[in-house]
């Protein structure tokens, strides 16, 4: 609880805020004791930009302004894309995000480096935002949500010598993430507003990738509506499907992984 964590260490814990179009999210993580101290939601107003809500957030929650060892943001979104690591040219990064992405204004393109799964993930960012979480924190580090879950899912997958599929639920996504005893085969977002297609764009994933019905497993994380129906309906195609624990906020409790 936000209440019972001591701000006089401000300086040893990790800030860490995650910003969607939903909402954004506040965590505190203790490095030393490794564990979260608090995780706050705070609901935005639509009608506003998300640099005007940041703006709202930080002038009404006092303890943003204190100093933090070490602060990660983390976007939420569909808008990134996987480049083999071998690939990789830091001066390219704006030819080969708006490839596969329709340019935006007001656009930030950065990318986080994965080496233990030899990939790069270039994203795109609101600059403004960016711009104005920088100027508060010149030390912060800015990753898109996919980073985390494929580097938690893939410490998670290497047990076992089978496929993983896992699917991170959010509100009108899917994040979907494929592995090979620990190598990276998928990493893809879909938009699914009602259950039903989530279990389509899951099922699809699954026969695409021709995952073997008895031995591999279907993981399940996030926001996941309708749970009972969901697990029932998958289960009648896939034999292994589980729902992690925990199952919420994986994102924030993963970012520690990241360098």
């Amino acid at each position: 609880m936000i209440e019972n964590t001591d701000f006089n260490k401000s300086e040893q814990y990790t800030l860490s805020i995650r910003l969607a179009t939903d909402g954004f999210s506040f965590s505190i993580f203790n490095p030393l004791s490794d564990e979260i101290l608090s995780i706050v939601d705070y609901n935005i107003d639509g009608s506003l930009s998300l640099t005007a809500n940041l703006k709202q957030a930080f002038a009404s929650i006092e303890w943003l302004s204190y100093t933090y060892r070490r602060v990660n943001v983390i976007v939420v979104g569909k808008r990134y894309t996987l480049l083999p690591l071998e690939f990789f040219e830091d001066e390219d990064i704006e030819t080969v995000f708006y490839h596969n992405h329709s340019k935006r204004e007001n656009e930030f393109v950065s990318y986080n480096i994965l080496l233990r799964n030899g990939v790069v993930v270039l994203f795109g960012m609101d600059k403004s935002a960016h711009d104005f979480l920088y100027e508060r924190y010149p030390e912060t580090r800015f990753y898109v949500q996919t980073t985390p879950l494929i580097e938690y899912y893939s410490v998670k997958s290497r047990l076992g010598n089978n496929c993983k599929l896992y699917a991170h639920r959010r509100k009108n996504a899917v994040d979907v993430f494929v592995f090979d005893c620990g190598r990276l085969r998928l990493a893809n977002s879909y938009t699914c507003n009602e259950v039903n297609d989530c279990i389509y764009y899951l099922l699809y994933v699954w026969k695409q990738l021709g995952m073997e019905q008895e031995r591999d497993e279907l993981h399940l994380s996030g926001q996941l509506q309708a749970k009972e129906y969901l697990l029932s309906e998958l289960r009648r195609f896939v034999r292994r499907v589980f729902v992690m624990n925990p199952c919420e906020n994986l994102d924030l409790r993963a970012i520690s992984l990241c360098e």
